[in-house]
Order: structure tokens, then C-alpha cells, then sequence
């Protein structure tokens, strides 16, 4: 198990016009935008340039299992938190947790199972540098 404590991560963002209805409420797929983006540059932050690491070891990181909860809408303009916390690194998967959040009020909670793939689209082991990130 990963320690929370340094495994937990912020971003921060906006919501625009692109990411609601006609409602002016966040679209339900807008908030599997949020969370890439924070889960990005959570990666970027602590050293992982994914994209390096397709181009050179030809391997990618990608969702294998999402569950979302929804629990109240965000709107237009609104500013916004994904926290991402990292709740374990196995093998091939890493098992996380975020939460978009409005000023702490939790909106929706996602929990996910990331696995390492190859090319070819086979599960494969983590590199150690990806997992030294998150430890």
C-alpha cells in the first residue's frame, strides 16, 4: 500500500462553456477530462513524461476499470479541485482514487484501476521509474 499522505495530488480547473449542456451544467463526460488532466499532470509533476515513455519503451498508461459516482452537478464557471490519491501500485496496475470537488464539497468520485500496456495492447509491469514516483 502507498503511503496517502504523499500520494495525494491537486489541480485545479475552470469550468468552460465546452464542458456543459444547455444547461450550462458539466456534461457527465466532462468529468473524465478533469480527472485525465489532473491524473496527467500528477504524472508529469512527479517525472513520468508518458509520452517519452511510449516513444522509447513503447508502453502506456491507460483506464482499465472506472466506477464514477455522481453527487451534485458543477456548473459554468465554476472553479474546481481534482484530488487524486494513489491507493496502490501492483505488478502491471496502479489503483487510485479522485474526487472533483467544488470548495471541498465533493461533486463526483471516480475510482480507477490504471494498467501499464504495451503496444500490442498486453498488460506489462510498471517501469521502476513509474513506480519509484509514486513511493
Amino acid at each position: 500500500m502507498v503511503d496517502q499522505q504523499v500520494s495525494e495530488h491537486r489541480f485545479s480547473v475552470r469550468v468552460y462553456w465546452e464542458d456543459t449542456d444547455a444547461g450550462g451544467i458539466v456534461y457527465h463526460a466532462g468529468y473524465l477530462k478533469f480527472a485525465e488532466r489532473a491524473r496527467s499532470e500528477m504524472l508529469s509533476e512527479r517525472g513520468v513524461d508518458q509520452w517519452i515513455m511510449l516513444r522509447d519503451d513503447g508502453l502506456a498508461l491507460a483506464v482499465r476499470k472506472m466506477e464514477i459516482d455522481f453527487h451534485a452537478p458543477a456548473r459554468l464557471g465554476e472553479s474546481l479541485e481534482v484530488v487524486t490519491k494513489i491507493n496502490d501500485t501492483k505488478g502491471a496496475s496502479l489503483w487510485l482514487e479522485q474526487q472533483v470537488q467544488r470548495g471541498g464539497l465533493l461533486l463526483t468520485r471516480l475510482i480507477l484501476q490504471i494498467a501499464c500496456v504495451n503496444r500490442q495492447g498486453r498488460a506489462v509491469r510498471i517501469p521502476r521509474p513509474v513506480l519509484d514516483a509514486f513511493d
